[in-house]
């Protein structure tokens, strides 16, 4: 069975199944595949179009943002107090952000797993609690490790910096298996299908087992009936210019919302949900990308996107990843206008990018906005921006290590560097952080698992606390932040609710 256009419905839409999930991302396509497989009828409905992953090869980065971002790549965490405003690479589409990462693949570091369970009393959510919904996930995802070979010339100019440093980089996991050939486009779908997005890894079981998707479908409401959940009901996005038209209504016995971070809380607090912490205590993982001009040409888009990671400042919270996106996208973000910018965009073939990310302890709020988009609010904790100051400070050593004639420090307003001692001086000198050019793909943590319902929304399970028969599978479940990329924690946990669901509901 194939995907469902919503926009192209004559009639509204009245369907029973067994479990409708709301969200068809990493969260969501997991809970799919696992409860189809086990016999379940399954509905899932996702507010974005779909598109074939052979469509998805051939767009354009341009395409891309059009068609699979939230806002077409213009959402951002706008920023309070001494806080930049930090765009939000978040999908819209069957597939969900699944279909925009860089494919990384980490599991969720021991130590965090430790706090969970000793300090947070989440024994069910134990390091050693998961190594089964780990293993199956990093099976369906075909992760390994991105050979060096990959590297490209970019990403050697930043290890051998590091290790200059005294820093050692390692290879990174991801989930392409063998077929990745290194064209760096992964944030805009990969050209080649090399990456394992949950419309190539877990969607195609669940078609097979009988999952119904049906695209074009923003749900608006939870319905109850003696005060649980037994459906949900919207509107097709069929209208004039994407605007709501036919309805639809889908009944079930168990609701599944796996709408993302921002999302999934909006439809919860519309309900009238009012769980501890719903909508706040959001964690982004705050991100700087460092440019650095070299002065013979490094081609860096010949090569995996990202390859390369250290661990050696996990302990300060700083994460080191390698990275290097689309060339006219990098080309955007580079400083200056008119001659000077034509200039630097000639000489992109000089330029080296490296990326940090900062373990940030939770300043995020979400609220319903004027539209239909809800506005997401964030302010960094004195400490992380200390720590993402200490990670500019990082890169662009290790740039000028690794043989760069000049680093671009992502300040806005900022002169290039060319010296250690212009480093220190840039780093020390009174900066406001609104200044900083910052990103964040990894949105966490709006509808925190508890095992208490004072202190979060769901259980260990993935059980609302508040309406039964209601579930969450994805990133809002998470209880704190991980300090790593999100894609195989939140498939981790959904699958750890998708097999808890599954025993509940068949006999």
């Amino acid at each position: 069975m194939s995907v469902v256009h919503g926009r192209e419905l004559k009639k509204p839409l009245r369907e029973h199944c067994d479990v409708v999930i709301v969200g068809s991302g990493a969260g969501g396509m997991t809970m799919a595949a696992h409860l189809a497989e086990a016999g379940l009828d399954v509905i899932v409905l996702e507010e974005g179009a779909y598109y074939r992953s052979q469509d998805i090869s051939a767009f354009k980065p341009s395409e891309s943002l059009r068609r699979l971002f939230r806002e077409a790549g213009m959402l951002a965490a706008l920023g309070r107090g001494q806080t930049p405003t930090i765009s939000l690479t978040v999908g819209r589409a069957v597939g969900g952000s699944s279909l925009l990462t860089g494919g990384v693949c980490f599991r969720i570091p021991s130590e965090v797993h430790h706090g969970w369970e000793h300090d947070l009393g989440l024994t069910g959510l134990s390091e050693r609690s998961l190594q089964d919904e780990y293993a199956d996930v990093e099976r369906r995802m075909a992760v390994t490790r991105v050979p060096e070979r990959l590297r490209s010339e970019s990403t050697r100019r930043f290890v051998r910096g590091a290790e200059l440093m005294g820093v050692k980089m390692h290879a990174l996991h991801r989930n392409t298996g063998d077929d990745c050939v290194g064209s760096a486009m992964c944030n805009f779908g990969c050209p080649v299908g090399a990456k394992r997005s949950v419309d190539i890894s877990y969607m195609p079981s669940a078609l097979r087992h009988g999952t119904r998707i049906v695209s074009d479908a923003l749900v608006q409401e939870i319905v109850t009936k003696g005060g649980r959940a037994v459906g949900v009901a919207g509107r097709l996005l069929g209208g004039r210019f994407g605007k709501p038209g036919l309805s639809f209504r889908v009944t079930a016995r168990a609701v599944v919302l796996s709408c993302g971070t921002i999302h999934t809380p909006m439809l919860l607090q519309g309900q009238g949900l009012r769980s501890h912490g719903l909508g706040r205590y959001i964690t982004v993982h705050p991100c700087v990308r460092m440019m650095a001009r070299f002065k013979e040409p490094l081609n860096g888009w010949d090569g995996a996107l990202q390859s390369a990671h250290t661990d050696h400042f996990d302990g300060e919270g700083i994460k080191f990843t390698s990275v290097y996106t689309s060339v006219n996208v990098l080309a955007a973000s580079l400083p200056g206008a008119g001659p000077e910018l034509m200039r630097r965009v000639r000489d992109m073939p000089h330029y080296a990018v490296f990326g940090g990310m900062v373990h940030d302890g939770g300043g995020g709020v979400v609220s319903r906005g004027l539209g239909r988009e809800p506005v997401l609010s964030y302010e960094m904790a004195p400490r992380d921006l200390v720590q993402l100051r200490r990670a500019m400070a990082i890169l662009a050593e290790m740039a000028l290590l690794g043989g760069a004639e000049e680093v671009l420090p992502p300040i806005f307003g900022a002169e290039p560097v060319r010296t250690k001692a212009q480093v220190r001086a840039l780093m020390d000198a009174p900066l406001d952080a609104r200044r900083i050019e910052c990103l964040a793909f990894h949105p966490l943590g709006s509808a925190r698992a508890a095992n208490d319902p004072r202190r979060g929304v769901v259980n260990q399970d993935g059980a609302s606390y508040e309406l039964p028969g209601l579930y969450i599978a994805d990133g809002s479940i998470l209880p704190t932040s991980i300090g790593v990329n999100s894609q195989v924690p939140i498939m981790t946990l959904a699958t750890r609710v998708a097999w808890r669901l599954r025993d509940a509901l068949l006999p």
